[in-house]
């Protein structure tokens, strides 16, 4: 039946393979094949699916913010972490700066940059990317994945509006440490390469209640999973998520880089990718793949079949 779903959802999807752009303001990113398109599913009882490009790597981009954010909670607590940023929906583009000036230069949620660069800030140890992999590693369970060093490169020598933002939280007191090392942290964050199945099973954790169903160990305590799952929903596909909630129903994280990851309560993860992006920085296909499975797997949150 899942297989079923996945196959007839990847060709729903490819009828939308041309519309969008890649995120082309990323200049390594602008490389991309535009019309590879993949989706995995991996169940809390430890079975695969997958369909198309599914093992094509590609970066995280802003569905790396779950992993940093689990991390900064993990090593700095809740406290120090809302001290710096809230949980409150923005209405606003993810790159934005205006509610920056409204709000005292306290970032209104973690997924978008201004509250992930503000997320970054507040990890704590001396090692924060080795720390970030090392988290990384586990959720996805392969110990190979690596940060895209082109991509890193690529978005460090661009990334302008990004030294915006967070130059302007430093002016407000917000970040203490020295910007362009917060920053270097932040963009190789954003670098991460994965795949769907890597997507599929870090959203299987943690529609798992953070716990690893082949090892048994607890990764993610339920504290900071109330948290981040609630944040996937009301806020992680930037200014369309009110409309994703209503349409496909399901905690979800999208990054520029054209994938989206979906935590299933105690079912599954799902991981979706396909390079070219709407207007709001979401992958068009990957919206798709993810309604259709939602629909017919009868995955929304308020369904009565769920």
């Amino acid at each position: 039946m899942i297989q079923k779903v996945l196959d007839e959802a990847l060709e729903y999807a490819k009828v939308h393979l041309k519309e969008g752009h890649v995120a082309d303001y990323i200049p390594e990113l602008a490389k991309v094949d535009p019309d590879k398109i993949g989706v995995s599913i991996v169940t809390t009882d430890g079975k695969h699916y997958c369909a198309g490009d599914w093992d094509q790597t590609f970066t995280a981009q802003s569905i790396a913010k779950t992993i940093s954010f689990i991390l900064a909670m993990q090593t700095a607590g809740a406290k120090k972490v809302f001290d710096h940023v809230g949980v409150e929906p923005t209405g606003d583009p993810f790159n934005s700066i205006l509610k920056l000036e409204l709000k005292d230069g306290k970032p209104l949620n973690p997924m978008i940059n201004a509250g992930a660069i503000a997320v970054v800030s507040c990890i704590e140890g001396d090692d924060p990317i080795g720390q970030f992999l090392a988290l990384a590693r586990r959720l996805c369970r392969r110990d190979t994945i690596e940060i895209d060093q082109a991509v890193y490169r690529s978005e460090k020598a661009t990334g302008m509006r990004n030294r915006a933002l967070a130059y302007f939280m430093q002016s407000e007191g917000l970040i203490e440490q020295n910007v362009e090392e917060v920053l270097d942290i932040y963009f190789q964050i954003c670098s991460l390469s994965v795949t769907t199945q890597d997507l599929a099973t870090c959203g299987m954790i943690l529609a798992n209640d953070g716990v690893d169903p082949f090892t048994g160990e607890r990764l993610v305590d339920n504290s900071i999973l109330r948290v981040i799952k609630s944040l996937m929903v009301t806020c992680g596909l930037y200014d369309g998520s009110g409309e994703f909630a209503v349409r496909v129903g399901l905690p979800t994280k999208s990054g520029v880089g054209g994938g989206m990851m979906s935590a299933v309560e105690g079912k599954m993860g799902i991981g979706v990718f396909s390079p070219r992006l709407d207007e709001k920085g979401n992958s068009v296909c990957s919206y798709h793949m993810l309604e259709y499975i939602s629909n017919h797997l009868k995955l929304h949150y308020f369904s009565s079949h769920n």
